[in-house]
Protein backbone atom coordinates (compact mmCIF):
# COMPACT_ATOMS: atom_id res chain seq x y z
CA UNK A 1 0.00 0.00 0.00
CA UNK A 2 1.25 3.32 -0.94
CA UNK A 3 2.44 5.89 1.76
CA UNK A 4 -0.83 8.47 0.70
CA UNK A 5 -3.60 5.15 0.93
CA UNK A 6 -2.30 4.52 4.31
CA UNK A 7 -2.40 8.12 5.15
CA UNK A 8 -5.94 8.12 3.98
CA UNK A 9 -6.95 5.25 5.80
CA UNK A 10 -5.23 7.10 9.15
CA UNK A 11 -7.57 9.97 8.17
CA UNK A 12 -10.80 7.84 7.58
CA UNK A 13 -10.40 5.88 10.78
CA UNK A 14 -9.96 9.08 12.93
CA UNK A 15 -13.55 10.60 11.15
CA UNK A 16 -14.89 7.53 12.27
CA UNK A 17 -13.58 7.84 16.08
CA UNK A 18 -14.64 11.44 15.70
CA UNK A 19 -17.75 10.57 14.84
CA UNK A 20 -18.70 8.43 17.64
CA UNK A 21 -17.58 11.41 20.02
CA UNK A 22 -19.87 13.71 18.68
CA UNK A 23 -22.28 11.61 18.69
CA UNK A 24 -21.94 10.82 22.33
CA UNK A 25 -21.26 14.62 23.20
CA UNK A 26 -24.66 15.45 21.12
CA UNK A 27 -26.64 12.87 22.96
CA UNK A 28 -25.41 14.36 26.50
CA UNK A 29 -26.29 17.89 25.37
CA UNK A 30 -29.63 16.38 24.55
CA UNK A 31 -30.25 14.24 27.77
CA UNK A 32 -29.65 17.88 29.78
CA UNK A 33 -32.00 19.52 27.53
CA UNK A 34 -34.86 16.52 28.27
CA UNK A 35 -34.25 16.52 31.86
CA UNK A 36 -34.55 20.74 32.19
CA UNK A 37 -37.91 20.80 29.55
CA UNK A 38 -39.31 17.60 31.78
CA UNK A 39 -38.48 18.63 35.32
CA UNK A 40 -39.71 22.32 34.42
CA UNK A 41 -43.49 20.54 33.03
CA UNK A 42 -43.24 18.73 35.71
CA UNK A 43 -43.07 22.04 38.39
CA UNK A 44 -45.28 23.73 36.47
CA UNK A 45 -48.04 20.75 36.82
CA UNK A 46 -46.99 20.73 40.46
CA UNK A 47 -47.47 24.72 40.81
CA UNK A 48 -50.84 24.79 38.78
CA UNK A 49 -52.21 22.08 40.78
CA UNK A 50 -51.18 22.65 44.02
CA UNK A 51 -49.84 18.98 44.45
CA UNK A 52 -46.21 18.01 45.23
CA UNK A 53 -46.71 14.82 43.62
CA UNK A 54 -45.70 15.75 40.47
CA UNK A 55 -42.02 17.10 42.06
CA UNK A 56 -41.64 13.66 43.24
CA UNK A 57 -42.25 12.14 39.66
CA UNK A 58 -39.87 14.70 38.21
CA UNK A 59 -37.10 12.67 40.62
CA UNK A 60 -37.67 9.13 38.39
CA UNK A 61 -36.23 11.00 34.84
CA UNK A 62 -33.95 13.49 36.66
CA UNK A 63 -32.22 10.17 38.13
CA UNK A 64 -32.39 8.55 35.47
CA UNK A 65 -31.08 11.27 32.44
CA UNK A 66 -27.97 11.94 35.33
CA UNK A 67 -27.31 7.81 34.80
CA UNK A 68 -27.28 8.19 31.21
CA UNK A 69 -25.68 11.17 30.94
CA UNK A 70 -22.90 9.93 32.89
CA UNK A 71 -22.45 6.90 30.75
CA UNK A 72 -22.82 8.80 27.24
CA UNK A 73 -19.56 10.43 28.84
CA UNK A 74 -17.76 7.86 29.63
CA UNK A 75 -18.16 6.63 26.29
CA UNK A 76 -17.11 9.89 25.21
CA UNK A 77 -14.17 10.04 27.00
CA UNK A 78 -13.13 6.15 25.84
CA UNK A 79 -13.56 6.85 22.12
CA UNK A 80 -11.13 10.05 22.89
CA UNK A 81 -8.39 7.83 24.02
CA UNK A 82 -9.19 5.62 21.59
CA UNK A 83 -8.90 8.96 19.02
CA UNK A 84 -5.45 9.91 20.70
CA UNK A 85 -3.99 5.79 20.31
CA UNK A 86 -4.86 6.05 16.22
CA UNK A 87 -3.13 9.36 15.94
CA UNK A 88 -0.07 7.52 17.50
CA UNK A 89 -0.53 4.90 15.30
CA UNK A 90 1.62 4.76 12.23
CA UNK A 91 -0.71 4.97 8.72
CA UNK A 92 0.07 1.72 7.83
CA UNK A 93 -0.87 0.38 11.23
CA UNK A 94 -4.67 1.22 11.11
CA UNK A 95 -6.95 -1.18 10.98
CA UNK A 96 -10.39 0.84 11.83
CA UNK A 97 -10.98 -0.74 14.91
CA UNK A 98 -13.58 1.21 16.78
CA UNK A 99 -13.26 -1.19 20.41
CA UNK A 100 -12.55 1.45 22.91
CA UNK A 101 -13.04 -0.92 25.91
CA UNK A 102 -9.58 -1.57 25.96
CA UNK A 103 -8.90 1.75 27.46
CA UNK A 104 -11.23 1.44 30.03
CA UNK A 105 -8.64 1.93 32.72
CA UNK A 106 -7.29 4.99 31.53
CA UNK A 107 -10.82 6.87 32.16
CA UNK A 108 -13.29 6.89 35.19
CA UNK A 109 -15.95 4.17 35.72
CA UNK A 110 -19.04 4.74 34.80
CA UNK A 111 -20.15 5.74 38.77
CA UNK A 112 -17.42 8.22 39.19
CA UNK A 113 -18.52 9.90 35.91
CA UNK A 114 -22.26 10.10 37.03
CA UNK A 115 -20.15 11.88 40.08
CA UNK A 116 -18.09 14.30 37.97
CA UNK A 117 -17.61 17.90 38.62
CA UNK A 118 -19.95 18.75 35.62
CA UNK A 119 -22.44 16.10 35.68
CA UNK A 120 -22.78 16.51 39.50
CA UNK A 121 -23.25 20.30 39.45
CA UNK A 122 -25.95 20.16 37.02
CA UNK A 123 -27.73 17.00 37.88
CA UNK A 124 -27.36 17.64 41.46
CA UNK A 125 -28.71 21.47 41.03
CA UNK A 126 -31.62 19.74 39.51
CA UNK A 127 -32.24 17.61 42.42
CA UNK A 128 -31.92 20.22 44.96
CA UNK A 129 -34.30 22.10 43.11
CA UNK A 130 -36.66 19.08 43.52
CA UNK A 131 -36.30 19.29 47.18
CA UNK A 132 -37.29 22.93 47.63
CA UNK A 133 -39.96 22.82 45.30
CA UNK A 134 -41.79 20.02 47.87
CA UNK A 135 -40.87 21.54 50.50
CA UNK A 136 -42.46 24.64 49.05
CA UNK A 137 -45.32 23.05 48.22
CA UNK A 138 -45.30 21.38 51.86
CA UNK A 139 -44.02 17.86 51.05
CA UNK A 140 -40.83 16.21 51.82
CA UNK A 141 -38.76 14.11 49.95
Amino acid sequence: MSNGVSLDAKIAHLEMVQAVIARMAGNSFLIKGWSVTIVAALFALAADKANSRFVYLAAVPTLMFWLLDGFFLQQERLYRQLYGAVTKKAPDAIDFSMDATTYSNQVASWVETCFSKTLLAFHGTLLIALVIVSLVLGGAL
